[in-house]
């Protein structure tokens, strides 16, 4: 039983090592675990910045490879190269455009506008935890993702009023179901990057799982805040947020696109439920009992660091909301930004278009061979060193494969471009001058440089894992869990999640993995490589990262310990119920795992 070998290009594929380097499947399985154990050992033990996290770890991985997987520097070096550069444009890209777009928001004051319209919504705290936690919260994660949600809306909830506990522990809480599609789809990206599975078929699998708790998470955050009566009190108001959402995005993410769906998401079940509210009211009005004597919080004088070590300016969103009333075209000004971006990113994601924009401005789109013949294969141009110099074997593939190594620098079709071109456009609608985007920009790349780096860098890991072998030791240990592994399979990626503070993160990391262990096991690996950013997503409460962002914009710092142990059942409990739906489509309905799809270009 053979796993993989690294030959020049110019050589046949021969001298295939075993799987088992050390001679010890659980000592194999230890050393190969080592890369990984050194990136969560420094996040959640000792919670050292994720940039250098990810740096330690890429290198743990580089020296793993190469001392006992015997992987020519030379590749691995190339491997984590391949990712870094795979990272910056197809991911770190599309935040940092996406944050920047947030930047105009703010500098223009239309974020102000946008949080008090939500203010004269309803004055009931369970009907505006539902819009701004669940359906606001969404709509940020699928535009930014990278901790805006919890900052945003926690800092946003805490001007509605809220008491800080309240408004850390519920946006924690509802910042689940929305993540495996947070900025601008960028886990899903990444999951069929690293595991070589169609992206289409990985997006609608994921939007047959999530809708499900979609439906729930409403209902659960609802009931955390309040008893059983109060929480049927307003039912048909959580029906229609979560059913409004789950049928969004299980139509966007099997029918059009893995880039919009928590935006349209966010943006159906915001319109839906404000719609439904003109017509239905509540039987009462539920306010908390500290709300007659609450007093302004004092502006926060801390700036709020996400897990990337992006910093989010705390004071520019926080303090009570005095409700003003606007027209609808100042309330439609506010969330014209929003609006653009997301036409955008519509548009970058049409196959017509995307074809023009590479045939124009990527050389190594499509390459005539000597015959005059296109080139198979993925387009760019390939890795040197690394393409088709890593071959995979039994048991993990049922005959020798070159693994491709190809990168297409595709800079204008990138969807991070079509964000930034949106930030451009909204921003001179909004009044700004050429030299004040400039300086916005700039203020943005400087506070997500490390953002970016560690992003990069966790790419960059994920990839040498991959074509090292890494993962493949790692799934081969797995398929000792047998029958139950669609269970575990699901946890794990709650495992990265809540370790990274990342579900894109966890794909890079546990993704391959999860493709190999299932193969071995005879499970679907659409499903599982699914699964692990579907469970992964229940997993985002509980990190060290998202606990601190939100203890950090509501002034909770110092209360992370009692956050985390208020949110640690829930976060386990809608684990658990992701598993089972799992389990249910491994061995009763798999008739609905798909494949073949397309639709995602």
């Amino acid at each position: 039983m053979h796993l993989l070998s690294f030959v020049p290009k110019s050589e046949p594929c021969t001298g295939l090592r075993w799987y088992d380097p050390l001679g010890h499947w659980w000592l194999s399985t230890l050393v190969a675990a080592l890369p990984i154990l050194v990136l969560f050992g420094l996040l959640a033990g000792l919670k050292i910045k994720p940039h250098w996290c990810a740096s330690a770890g890429a290198l743990t991985a580089i020296l793993v490879a190469v001392v006992f997987f015997r992987m020519p520097l030379t590749l691995a070096a190339m491997s984590f190269a391949y990712g870094v550069a795979f990272g910056l444009l197809k991911i770190a890209w599309i935040v940092l455009a996406a944050v920047y777009l947030y930047d105009i928001s703010v500098e223009t004051g239309q974020f102000e506008i946008m949080k008090e319209s939500v203010a004269g919504i309803t004055a009931d705290r369970r009907l505006q935890v539902l819009l701004v936690a669940f359906c606001f919260g969404a709509f940020i994660e699928g535009a930014a993702g990278f901790g805006a949600p919890v900052a945003i809306a926690g800092a946003f909830m805490i001007g509605l009023g809220f008491k800080p506990f309240h408004a850390a522990a519920l946006n924690l809480i509802a910042n689940t179901a929305p993540v495996a599609w947070g900025a601008i789809g960028t886990p899903i990206h990444t999951l069929a990057a690293v595991t070589a599975l169609p992206e289409s078929d990985l997006n609608a699998m994921i939007g047959r799982i999530l809708p499900v708790t979609a439906v729930i998470v409403p209902f659960w955050l609802v009931r955390t805040m309040v008893g059983w009566r109060e929480t049927f009190e307003v039912l048909p108001a959580i029906l229609v947020v979560g059913i409004s959402f789950a049928l969004t995005q299980f139509v966007w993410s099997n029918h059009v696109d893995s880039n919009l769906v928590d935006i349209m998401g966010g943006v159906v079940s915001i319109i839906a439920t404000i719609i439904f509210l003109r017509f239905w009211k509540p039987r009462k009005i539920w306010r908390f009992d500290y709300d007659e004597q609450a007093a302004p919080l004092r502006p926060p004088t801390e700036r709020i660091a996400d897990q990337f070590g992006g910093k989010w300016a705390a004071d520019k969103f926080d303090g009570y909301v005095k409700v003003r009333s606007y027209t609808a075209s100042q309330i439609l000004k506010a969330w014209m930004p929003f609006g653009i971006l997301s036409l955008f990113v519509l548009l970058w994601g049409l196959p017509s278009i995307k074809l023009i924009m590479n045939q124009g401005t990527t050389p190594a789109f499509r390459v005539r061979l000597a015959d005059g013949k296109l080139r198979p294969g993925p387009p760019g141009w390939d890795v040197p060193y690394l393409h088709n110099a890593v071959y995979r074997a039994a048991p993990v593939v049922d005959k020798p494969t070159a693994e491709s190594a190809r990168y297409d620098f595709n800079w204008l079709s990138a969807t991070g471009t079509g964000c930034f071109f949106a930030a451009i456009v909204a921003g001179l609608f909004l009044g700004l001058s050429p030299l004040r985007l400039i300086r916005v920009f700039w203020r943005t790349l400087v506070r997500m440089r490390l953002a970016v780096i560690a992003i990069s860098f966790m790419l960059g890991l994920g990839f040498v894992t991959r074509y090292a072998g890494l993962d493949a030791v790692l799934g081969l240990a797995f398929t000792r869990t047998g029958w139950l592994y669609p269970f575990f399979g699901t946890f794990l990626g709650w495992l990265g999640v809540a370790l990274t503070g990342s579900d894109t993160s966890s794909n890079a990391l546990f993704g391959s993995l999860q493709r190999i262990t299932s193969q071995q096991l005879g499970i679907d690996p659409v499903l599982m490589c699914a699964a692990n950013s579907a469970g992964g997503v229940m997993g985002k409460m509980v990190d060290a990262q998202s606990i601190t962002i939100a203890t950090a914009a509501t002034e909770q710092v110092g209360n992370e310990g009692l956050i985390f142990r208020f949110v640690m059942w829930h976060s386990v409990a809608l684990g658990g119920i992701v598993g089972v739906i799992v389990m249910m489509y491994a061995y009763v309905l798999r008739a609905f795992v798909p494949h073949g799809l397309s639709f995602v270009k």
